[in-house]
């Protein structure tokens, strides 16, 4: 219905039929070009020129413009038109106009309309088809006459003379329907195993679709890691080198305060040294015997301690030998830094260990709640009335039940945000009562802390504090241990994982795992796994 709308609005007001080189007046409106010359030409008698679509006048007769964009429609519409006319077969029998042919007859070799089908003869060997330009290939080309049969041997269409007497005598033949029948079941099996061929083509390139999305996210994800990690490596020494600067200053003015101290002192004993030497010279200059003589004894011009410290210029070079180690410690504080940073970011490194670490309850505190799993301590104002042992802490505090003697491990821990807690490792040997019981209150002990009441964040050894210089965000933390090397580090498993903070120490016992609670819970997660170089 569409086409056809728009097929009328390419038809001319005045003549009705196709546009024939349209141009257009100047209010908008197209016309075949001989057509309006025509109607501005009888206008020329009154004198008065108007448009014949919307009857607006012109004073002067109005100049045409060809209308390009219409005349290149008109030109591909007729082409197309040309090449339908073509393609399209006509009933042979109309000739005074081209009729569309609705069958042809293979006998009379022949298309015929509707109006002629209506007469056709109806006899049997009049086999209607298809409307076709060319007739001949539904005739044997040796017998011209209809291919009727079908030779299952040499699998071609053939006619009854060719079966008779042709060369297919004797071959096996059956007949066009049947074997069209035959081979039409025969497609549809191939079709179907096509089918299910392509759908499971289909599955497998959805499968390989949903496999380079994955790898998509997964190296998006890499590389938005790697970029964090490489940014947080280059933030943690570009911080390491502004420290490492503002050291060599700091230890620049350290010892230029001792050779500054040391040059003033050094310079009054030399202004007292010329006194008493212009001293000497003015006596040994004298002719005086008497005046000479009645001075005191030269050897007192000299102190007795300064003749003693003449010969030892220990004191003087103590300064000059901090000067010779200056780039030694700035080289060894530095050293230890990037130390830290490489083993903070080497701690992903993990296999799993077959062994988990668990809470002893014989060493948790009464007020400490500990799950049936032995992974989860939980704060209780219930007082649990344990069996009291030299093993079990005064406050909430609990050992785990296996240590560690050798090697490299860590074990993760999900903290408690709502409540202030410690977790780290310990000796054996640590105090069970008293505030020295508590991690991080003795030598015995290296723990991190945190808490809802100053919201801090530290490490504590031997009652010395730490706070870190950002609050953790994460809910687990990290503890390694590398027993050989005597470090323990602390990590937030973030992504990517952060490096807290690391202890060295000389380990002269087997080190346990211990938690502290003030509230809240905390929960050992996962099992104990080896720490790979």
């Amino acid at each position: 219905m569409a086409s056809a709308d728009l097929r009328d609005e390419l038809d001319c007001s005045i003549c009705l039929h196709t546009y024939t080189n349209p141009v257009m007046l100047r209010c908008g409106h197209n016309f075949c070009r001989v057509c309006i010359d025509c109607a501005l030409d009888t206008q020329d008698k009154f004198g008065v020129y108007s448009c014949p679509e919307c009857r607006e006048e012109f004073k002067e007769r109005p100049a045409l413009m060809r209308n390009f964009v219409l005349c290149k429609i008109m030109e591909n519409l007729l082409l197309t038109q040309q090449k339908k006319m073509e393609s399209e077969i006509f009933c042979t029998y109309c000739v005074d106009s081209p009729v569309p042919a609705a069958k042809s007859c293979l006998h009379c070799e022949a298309s015929l309309c509707e109006k002629h089908l209506r007469v056709h003869s109806k006899s049997a060997e009049h086999v209607l088809c298809e409307p076709r330009a060319n007739l001949e290939d539904r005739k044997c080309s040796v017998h011209k006459e209809l291919l009727k049969y079908f030779c299952t041997n040499d699998i071609v269409c053939i006619c009854v003379s060719c079966s008779v007497a042709g060369e297919h005598r004797g071959h096996q033949v059956e007949m066009l329907d049947e074997a069209y029948e035959k081979k039409k079941k025969k497609m549809k099996n191939v079709l179907q195993k096509v089918i299910i061929k392509r759908e499971e083509t289909e599955k497998i390139v959805q499968s390989l679709e949903e496999q380079r999305r994955k790898t998509q996210e997964k190296a998006a994800n890499l590389t938005k890691r790697v970029t964090e990690l490489f940014s947080d490596i280059r933030k943690r020494l570009d911080d390491l080198e502004n420290k490492v600067l503002c050291e060599i200053p700091r230890q620049e003015e350290q010892v230029s305060l001792s050779l500054s101290a040391l040059i003033q002192k050094l310079e009054v004993k030399k202004d007292e040294l010329s006194r008493k030497m212009r001293h000497m010279e003015e006596l040994c200059n004298m002719t005086d015997p008497l005046t000479v003589l009645q001075e005191p004894d030269t050897g007192d011009l000299c102190d007795p301690e300064e003749e003693e410290g003449d010969g030892n210029t220990e004191g003087h070079n103590e300064p000059l030998h901090d000067v010779d180690d200056l780039d030694v410690a700035v080289i060894s504080d530095t050293f230890h830094a990037l130390c830290d940073i490489i083993r903070g970011f080497r701690s992903g490194n993990y296999t799993e260990g077959p062994l988990e670490i668990l809470m002893d309850v014989n060493t948790a505190g009464n007020y400490l709640h500990i799950s049936e799993d032995l992974k989860t301590a939980t704060r209780t104002q219930i007082n649990k009335k344990r069996l009291e042992t030299a093993k079990r802490f005064q406050f909430s505090q609990v050992l785990s039940n296996r240590s560690f003697s050798s090697g490299r491990h860590c074990w993760d821990v999900e903290i408690s945000k709502a409540g202030s807690w410690r977790v780290g490792m310990c000796y054996a040997s640590m105090d069970r009562r008293g505030l020295q019981s508590y991690i991080g209150g003795n030598n015995k002990s290296w723990g991190l802390f945190g808490g809802k009441y100053d919201s801090q964040y530290g490490v504590i050894h031997n009652t010395t504090y730490i706070q870190l210089p950002h609050k953790i965000s994460s809910d687990r933390v990290r503890i390694c241990l590398d027993y050989e090397a005597g470090w323990l580090s602390f990590y937030e498993l973030c992504d990517p994982i952060r490096h807290l903070h690391t202890f060295t120490a000389t380990l002269s016992q087997p080190l346990y795992a211990v938690l502290w609670l003030h509230d809240g819970c905390l929960r050992i997660t996962g099992t104990v796994k080896s720490w790979e170089s």
